[in-house]
């Protein structure tokens, strides 16, 4: 049994598969406890394995996303693998990294949660990523680049952190902007959902 926040149809709005169609898998629990997190994690239900495939055999998309809360608390191999053969659909995870990613999963975003209050012991410890992306804070870039997941083939992400005050969203927006323009190592990202109103 997994505990599900909950399981929704949208396009994804950040990193390299913005604008894509998507299931999401939102998993209820993670490991660190970040200020900006937007899940509620006492909410949720406990589903099993055919539960979660019935629900996401709802929608058309190909890509199924893992996300959190801690994703990679929740999974193993052999659920990634059952859920790949029935569903027919390609499986990423948005993981803080400190747990490992089983094999078969197709597309592995590290969002990292270090250097800020709160993030406990945020040490990244999964061997690869296909991106990174860091939630800007202000913090110190430099450590990103030589996290242990990280190949040249790598996508760097810098995303600004979103409040709901209107006028701090568009300073950390703005400021997100210029540290990309002055590293272009970076590439931004925007979170579209938020832009379109949609989930």
């Amino acid at each position: 049994m997994k505990k599900i926040n909950e399981i929704f149809y949208t396009l994804q709005g950040e990193g390299h598969h913005e604008g894509y169609p998507s299931v999401f898998v939102r998993f209820s629990g993670c490991n660190l406890s970040c200020p900006f997190c937007d899940t509620k994690h006492s909410d949720g239900i406990y589903m099993d394995d055919d539960a979660i495939i019935r629900a996401v055999n709802l929608y058309r998309a190909d890509w199924i996303v893992l996300t959190g809360g801690e994703p990679a608390m929740w999974i193993d191999e052999d659920f990634v693998s059952l859920l790949k053969r029935a569903t027919g659909k390609k499986v990423a995870i948005e993981t803080n990294g400190t747990f490992p990613v089983p094999p078969s999963v197709d597309w592995v975003t590290v969002s990292p949660k270090f250097g800020f209050e709160g993030s406990g012991d945020a040490s990244v410890r999964v061997d690869r990523a296909s991106e990174i992306k860091v939630v800007d804070l202000g913090q110190d870039l430099e450590p990103y680049f030589s996290l242990p997941c990280r190949t040249p083939e790598t996508i760097m992400y810098l995303q600004p952190c979103y409040v709901a005050d209107e006028e701090t969203f568009r300073q950390n927006r703005l400021n997100t902007v210029r540290r990309v323009l002055e590293d272009p190592r970076w590439t931004l990202s925007v979170q579209l959902h938020r832009y379109l109103e949609i989930p």
